[in-house]
């Protein structure tokens, strides 16, 4: 079986649990509590709240339009994963409808829903597609404008949940409100990894001997980079290498201990793809 075919199998596996723990969390713990989603989902929960229209159903209609802006602006693989991911969590919607997690608290609802549903969704995102909605307009702005998904979603879902205040009330707006801030910190978790990487910049004298150190110890690769010191105007090479967080500390003490004067510049790396890190 060839590479890329494997990898096909195993995002839409991912894309199928994502859909099905996306689907309990809003059938288990956001409809009993009278809760709302984001964005097309959540528009269509509200049609189930008002009209009976069952959520599984409208879901598909209301993501239709969606889909032909996707195929044209993010691309056709893309498009094809997100229709699995969709007809997924609707079958999913229908299948798991009645299910109830057992809690009390509207609040704790809100928190473990919004948590248990961005694992579903992020875990789809991860994999390339997505489950329709707000989730595609924020991956268009994401590659065009490189804006932070969760952060787009919850800028589209307020215009929502500003509507669902005036058509229901105040405080299940508040609640929801809540559930998506805790879903898309769970996205974006999900989306960068738990462990964050770090790019490093150092720059010494002893460059060559911290380089084949850190080759050696930390087994990261390492790009030499031509620099000049502005006052001195010596020629000097800074070292450039991309880690993991847990890999900071062992990098930081090689460099200390090799030349204590180095100069280090450590800055938070959102996502790193190449050899060595998972794309």
């Amino acid at each position: 079986m060839k590479l890329q075919t494997r990898n096909t199998i195993f995002r839409i596996l991912y894309i199928i649990l994502g859909s099905f723990v996306y689907s309990v969390a809003i059938n288990a713990l956001f409809i009993p509590h009278q809760l709302l989603s984001g964005g097309v989902t959540g528009i269509a929960m509200m049609l189930e709240y008002l009209f009976r229209i069952p959520t599984s159903i409208s879901i598909v209609v209301l993501n239709i339009p969606l889909f032909f802006g996707s195929y044209r602006l993010v691309g056709k693989r893309f498009t094809y994963l997100s229709i699995v991911g969709i007809i997924c969590s609707s079958l999913f919607l229908f299948l798991t409808r009645g299910w109830i997690i057992a809690v009390n608290d509207t609040i704790v609802a809100a928190i473990f829903g919004g948590l248990i549903m961005g694992i579903g969704s992020g875990a789809v995102i991860k994999n390339r597609a997505s489950l329709g909605g707000t989730d595609i307009i924020s991956i268009i702005v994401n590659k065009y404008l490189s804006f932070n998904i969760g952060g787009i979603g919850m800028a589209i879902n307020a215009v929502i949940l500003t509507i669902s205040a005036f058509l229901f009330n105040v405080e299940m707006a508040m609640l929801t409100i809540v559930a998506i801030f805790v879903a898309n910190k769970a996205v974006d978790a999900i989306q960068e990894g738990f462990n964050h990487r770090k790019t490093i910049i150092i720059v010494s004298n002893k460059y060559q001997e911290i380089a084949e150190e850190l080759l050696k110890k930390v087994k990261r690769g390492i790009t030499f980079i031509e620099g000049e010191g502005a006052y001195t105007g010596e020629d000097k090479k800074l070292i450039y290498m991309a880690i993991t967080v847990m890999e900071l500390a062992r990098t930081r003490d090689i460099v200390r201990r090799i030349d204590p004067a180095a100069f280090l510049s450590i800055i938070d790396t959102r996502e790193v793809e190449g050899k060595g890190f998972n794309a």
